[in-house]
């Protein structure tokens, strides 16, 4: 007997993020979509991609919950209404995967909390592109053998934040691997600071049109530089990672930081 499938609620379903989420879902064997939410929602339902099916639609996630009863909402939102969607959650006893950068440390500790207490599971990751993962995780293991190192970020002229939670997220699983701080060249006479500073590494931020996302993380030593790059050229490829968190968030509880915890890494 077939296994009933994952009910999912995507929660800033028009945005362009939001968008392919609920195209993908739509198509993933064992996801069934029951549900969107949107703030500028204007009716309440919304047609999907046959035109022949329909799912509830509100700019309110309390009523889309009580509504449709999902086992996952998949959020791609805004930090604060991020923090706000993890709140409403976890009280009603939903799994979230939360794909919206912003969020500080004192947020995800109260999130963590408050999903272990309600026995939910709770999937934060900065970057679900598999390719980004590996790029995250190949500097974590080269950031033991250099003792400098800088990060590039180049991302569309409207990403709000900045710099990139990727590019923060690398920096600190670099730091937690050397468990010290990169070494830094010596700072302009003028004072001006050459990027934001975590712990040695620069990083430095892009924000153009024509750009989707790209990193590179340089790291020097003595007569060699290595460099890691990961292109992004359509955000179907955060797709695969998106729905993988979502068939596997149901079976944790509390706080998982990164799609690496997912693959083994």
């Amino acid at each position: 007997m077939a296994a009933e499938p994952i009910k999912v609620v995507v929660n800033g379903a028009l945005g362009k993020m939001g968008r392919e989420v609920v195209s993908a879902v739509c198509n993933e064997e064992g996801l069934q979509l029951v549900g969107v939410v949107e703030l500028k929602a204007t009716q309440k339902q919304l047609q999907l991609l046959d035109a022949s099916v329909s799912v509830p639609f509100s700019s309110s996630l309390e009523e889309i919950i009580g509504k449709c009863r999902p086992d996952v909402i998949i959020d791609f939102t805004i930090a604060a209404a991020a923090v706000s969607a993890s709140h409403s959650a976890i009280r009603h006893g939903v799994n979230l995967v939360i794909g919206t950068t912003g969020l500080n440390a004192v947020e995800l500790l109260e999130i963590d909390r408050l999903a272990r207490e309600k026995g939910v599971g709770v999937i934060v990751a900065a970057n679900f592109a598999l390719g980004a993962v590996m790029m995250m995780h190949l500097a974590k293991i080269a950031a033991r053998h250099f003792d400098c190192a800088e990060i590039i970020e180049q991302h569309h002229e409207k990403k709000a934040d900045t710099p990139s939670g990727t590019s923060l997220t690398t920096a600190r699983l670099m730091l937690e691997a050397r468990n010290k701080p990169f070494k830094q060249p010596p700072k302009p006479e003028s004072g001006e600071s050459r990027g934001k500073d975590v712990e040695g590494v620069s990083i430095h931020s892009v924000r153009l049109p024509g750009i989707l996302a790209r990193q590179e993380v340089i790291l020097g030593a003595a007569g060699q530089t290595l460099s890691i790059k990961h292109d992004t050229v359509s955000r179907e490829c955060y797709m695969p990672g998106v729905m993988l968190a979502a068939k596997e968030v149901i079976r944790h509880r509390g706080l998982i930081r990164g799609l690496d915890n997912l693959l083994g890494l």
